[in-house]
């Protein structure tokens, strides 16, 4: 009986003195080198595909779906209380929906570094700082109404 209730006192020592050398250990710092807050260079973010809606003699043809990546600096990202993806995507749709030199039929000759340019500038004017570094195309395609509304 006496050993058994040795043991337990033995066990109840060693939780608490291991729970004490956690918590002073997590309070002191680790074992490991202290490393940056942040990664520096720059971070890819990818927008959501959008769908832009071409309108031609009244009445929607098809929809331009498109998705973009964005370049912002790492520190810069963890630093912003709102991020930049809502507004690359709003600026994408309406450069996109509101330019007329885009013929939905011939996307080959669109020129799509100007709406890239046009993007980037637009955003970073609406942040009031140099935010998006670069914008990059992932994806932009016409897809017909009649395709769009086929379910796969």
């Amino acid at each position: 009986m006496i050993r058994l209730v040795l043991a337990g006192l033995w066990v109840c020592i060693l939780t608490a003195g291991t729970s004490y050398a956690v918590a002073y250990w997590k309070e002191n710092g680790s074992l490991l080198p202290a490393k940056d807050e942040y990664l520096d260079g720059l971070q890819y973010q990818k927008t959501r595909a959008l769908s832009v809606p071409m309108v031609e003699n009244g009445g929607v043809q098809g929809y331009i779906v498109a998705r973009f990546v964005y370049t912002v600096e790492a520190r810069t990202m963890h630093q912003l209380t709102v991020p930049p993806e809502p507004f690359v995507v709003d600026e994408a749709f309406r450069r996109i929906y509101a330019d007329d030199r885009l013929d939905f039929r011939k996307l080959a000759r669109y020129d799509l570094s100007i709406l890239t340019a046009a993007i980037k500038q637009r955003v970073n004017e609406r942040m009031q700082a140099d935010i998006v570094q670069d914008v990059l195309v992932e994806d932009f395609n016409f897809v017909s109404k009649d395709e769009f509304q086929q379910k796969p």
